[in-house]
């Protein structure tokens, strides 16, 4: 059993070291995905001012603007690994409207037809979202670069 447990701390062990380069990946692809999305809302401000009031969002214009800006700029953040636990936050609330206002009916499937749920739009962006939110942006981030550089004693 002893021989067991130890092989299965060595994989474990090994399979960790895959954490940050799976982090920057996901980073840089959704992050991509939203900076393309962001700059497409960016340029079709009118348009989804008028989807999201008839989707009854309160103030449309003002939101359009906000997730429009939200999803470029948290894209580029996302990219670099800046601030990636708030974007990540700030993007999974932002697909969690999109699910209710857009999707709902996807969202109540949820347990009667996941089918529904996990094929939705918002889908993969909230599963990025929430995996970057949990997981920090890994190693190969300025966040990481800024907690190394915090953490140093200062030269007296």
């Amino acid at each position: 059993m002893k021989a067991l447990v130890n092989l299965y701390s060595r994989f474990a062990a090994a399979a960790s070291v895959l954490q940050s380069p799976f982090l920057l990946v996901i980073r840089l692809y959704w992050g991509w995905q939203l900076v393309q999305t962001g700059w497409g809302k960016l340029h079709g401000i009118p348009k989804i001012t008028e989807f999201f009031a008839s989707l009854n969002i309160p103030f449309p214009g003002f939101n359009a603007h906000f997730v429009a800006g939200l999803e470029f700029f948290g894209g580029i953040l996302l990219i670099v690994g800046l601030g990636t636990r708030l974007v990540g936050l700030l993007m999974a609330i932002n697909m969690f409207v999109a699910y209710w206002t857009a999707d709902h009916e996807a969202l109540t499937a949820i347990f009667s037809d996941p089918g529904k749920f996990y094929v939705a739009d918002p889908f993969t962006f909230l599963f990025a979202s929430v995996i970057v939110l949990i997981f920090g942006a890994g190693l190969f981030s300025l966040d990481a670069l800024i907690e190394r550089r915090s953490s140093k004693p200062l030269p007296e």
